[in-house]
This record gives structure tokens, sequence and C-alpha cells, in this order.
């Protein structure tokens, strides 16, 4: 299997060793360089060549969204993701509109650093689930979505919930010991019914629900993870 190759950018040598510690277990990806500095990072940027690189936005010596800037007119296909302990839904938008391909808080756990370089590898902006939910509830009223949601089935409630706690189809089955295809049947029925367009907007919208927290959620029996395949 060939290995993103990351380079990370930050000024904390604990932080930093940390993060390579954690990619170099990851099977998909490894580690091409690191920096602390603003000449080690131009240096090793030319070195290492990046698919990825996880930058520390505030900077000391350095303007974070300045570099960001840089990388996106001299390196567009370098797909960068900011890491910071600064506000996400205030300053989420401005990375983005500098360059970045993702916003993540420092203090994320380890899954989410994970979904934030499958995103940005993939091509897509990451957000944090936090972050995108309260986006969507400005535009997507939760009211009307608990009209919709009060039409499902027992079985697609399940699936729905699944959906938004970050589920694929795959573990959705072995939760519900279903087979993955019905599962994918399950999210086709959950689209008509909805009236989303995509998976990608049932996703947010089981998200938007997971998070809002306005009707108590309908019990998940707990079940033996075993292989329905």
């Amino acid at each position: 299997m060939r290995k993103i190759q990351i380079m990370i950018v930050d000024e904390h040598p604990l932080f930093r060793a940390g993060v390579v510690h954690w990619i170099r277990q990851q099977p998909h990806l490894t580690v091409c360089g690191e920096a602390a500095s603003t000449p080690e990072f131009h240096q090793a940027l030319v070195a290492s060549q990046p698919e990825v690189i996880l930058m520390e936005l505030e900077r000391k010596e350095a303007d974070g969204f300045e570099l960001l800037r840089i990388l996106k007119k001299q390196h567009p296909e370098i797909r960068v993701l900011a890491l910071s302990h600064l506000d996400e839904t205030v300053y989420a938008h401005r990375v983005l509109k500098a360059g970045a391909r993702g916003f993540l808080m420092k203090s994320a756990e380890k899954n989410e650093f994970l979904a934030a370089i499958n995103e940005v590898v993939n091509g897509d902006i990451y957000l944090s689930p936090h972050l995108v939910g309260g986006l969507l509830r400005e535009v997507f009223p939760i009211k009307a979505l608990e009209g919709q949601v009060e039409s499902l089935s027992n079985r697609e409630m399940q699936v729905f919930q699944l959906l938004g706690e970050g589920c694929n189809s795959n573990e959705i089955g072995r939760r519900l010991r279903i087979k993955p295809k019905t599962v994918d049947t399950y999210r086709e029925h959950l689209k008509k019914k909805l009236h989303l367009p995509d998976g990608r907007a049932l996703f947010r919208s089981a998200t938007v629900w997971s998070e809002s927290g306005q009707l108590e959620p309908r019990a998940i029996p707990h079940q033996t993870r075993t292989n329905t395949l």
C-alpha cells in the first residue's frame, strides 16, 4: 500500500513528536518531514514533497495565514490541515479562505485527526462535526428535521442515529447485526423520506440530529459484534 506523505509544522517539540509517533502507527500514513520554524519549513518542503501538511496556525516567528497564502499560490496541490487552539467558530472560515483544506483543534481526539486527514486526502474540506452541525442548523432548522424524522421506522431511526455518530455501513451492520447491503438500502430509504439529494447530505443531517438533542434518542440495543457478511 502506498503511504500518504505527511509533513508536520509545529513549534512545540512535544506535540510534534506525539503527532509524528501516532502517524507512523497508521498503516496508510507516513511522516516525510517536520519543521519547527519557517526556515526549517521551507527547507523541508523542498526535500520532502508532502501531499498533506499539518500546520500550527499560531506561530511566534511567522504569520500562519501568510504561510497558507504562500502555499496556496506556490503549491496548490498540497493539502493543508490547519491546527489551532483558536475558536473554530471564529477562525475556521478565515483559514479556509487563506488556502487550508481543513481546520482542526489541537485538542481533538486521535480519531478526529485521522478523519480530518482522510477527508483532505480525498479532496474534501474538513470541519469538525460540531462546527458543521452548527452551520447546518442555521440553514436547516431542526424543527423541520424533527417532523421528517418522526416518519422514520424504528430501524431507520437506528441507522440514522448511527450515521450521526460517524459510523459507516459496515460498522452499522455489525452494531445492528444486519448486512451492510441492508444498511445501504436503509440509507436510500432515509434519503427519500428526508428529501435529501445524496449520501453526504444524509450524513450531515444525521450529524445535526445527533448533536441537537432535540428529542430523546431511541435506545439501540447492545449487540455482540459479529461478522454477518
